[in-house]
């Protein structure tokens, strides 16, 4: 995983606390995420989750701020802009303070999800064995967005632009995003609690450079993750942002693996940590990070379907458009 500035835009350093310090491999510098620029961006700045939802980032002087979310018109040239695709309502950041765990929603089970069962073999995508009640999957909270379009129309490939400049793009924009959702349930997901990274009863192991298999915690194994894809998308020789510099051959295989390792980050917020969520009152924002990825790997076959099939039953309610009487936009 870990194989893996220009003209167009100025650097946000995201800085995020993850287990009470500021996340290492979010303090470097990031893939240019706002308007046209210089090289050197100046301080970074730290952006909230809602900022990023809501399409308010902050963006550098010489850009037009915009409330609205950007999709790029045809022609799009390299010189422009990697642009934020997920569009969202205004809403409060969210608090600071520890959450309240709503006690009508509490299972009854002091373990803060099911245990899960062991695997001795890579992750297959398989579906467990024995179906449990799933809280993520009752219509009052899959009904929960924070849009109320079908997010399909974002993730098609526009007429002029080049492939993988939309793959180098999107992929970055989904590792910010999921990386600042996971955030917010980062103090509750702990060696103790997730001591190992599950998600639908499938256990994860790590897979070093050299193909060892390590089994570690939930925590360890997001922040090699994190770790590891910022090592790539910050890398100019896979991810270039400077006019004329060509992708790699492999970089379309490199994409579908940082898809697949951000596809179990948010794999294990729902199964682990929905509960979390919804007391954050951040489960709209989960539901509608999730639909938008499902619909951008399908679109381009970024991952096997084995592997997410874990998920099917949440990705086909939510990937299904609700007709906009039964949406339920989340607003304040």
């Amino acid at each position: 995983m870990t194989e893996g500035s220009g003209e167009r835009a100025l650097p946000l350093a995201v800085s995020i606390h993850t287990h009470g310090s500021l996340h290492p491999a979010l303090v470097q510098q990031g893939r240019p995420l706002c308007a046209k620029g210089g090289q050197d961006g100046g301080p970074s700045s730290r952006i909230t989750l809602a900022q990023l939802f809501t399409g308010q980032a902050p963006v550098c002087p010489s850009a037009p701020r915009t409330d609205q979310a950007f999709i790029p018109a045809a022609p799009l040239v390299r010189q422009q802009t990697r642009c934020l695709l997920l569009l969202g309502s205004r809403i409060d950041p969210p608090p600071t303070q520890k959450p309240i765990h709503p006690p009508t929603h509490s299972p009854s089970k002091k373990e803060p999800h099911p245990p899960p069962v062991k695997s001795k073999t890579k992750p297959n995508g398989k579906k467990p064995p024995t179906e449990e009640k799933k809280q993520y999957l009752e219509p009052e909270y899959t009904k929960v967005r924070v849009v109320d379009f079908d997010l399909k129309e974002l993730v098609v490939l526009p007429r002029e632009i080049d492939l993988n400049e939309w793959l180098a793009s999107n992929t970055t924009t989904f590792f910010n995003l999921i990386n600042l959702q996971y955030s917010t349930i980062s103090e509750f997901c702990t060696g103790d609690t997730c001591q190992a990274m599950t998600a639908c009863n499938t256990v994860y192991y790590w897979y070093d450079e050299k193909g060892k298999k390590t089994k570690c915690t939930a925590p360890q194994y997001v922040d090699f993750v994190m770790s590891a894809v910022q090592k790539l998308v910050t890398d100019e020789d896979i991810f270039p942002t400077k006019y004329g510099k060509e992708f790699p051959n492999a970089f379309e295989t490199l994409v579908k693996k940082i898809c697949r390792y951000l596809f179990h980050v948010l794999g294990h917020i729902y199964w682990a940590h929905f509960r979390e969520t919804v007391a954050m009152d951040l489960h709209g924002h989960l539901n509608t990070l999730y639909t938008h990825f499902i619909v951008f790997i399908r679109e381009f076959n970024l991952v096997e379907p084995k592997e997410t099939s874990i998920m099917d039953d949440l990705s086909e309610v939510l990937c299904t458009p609700l007709p906009p009487a039964q949406n339920h936009v989340t607003e304040r």
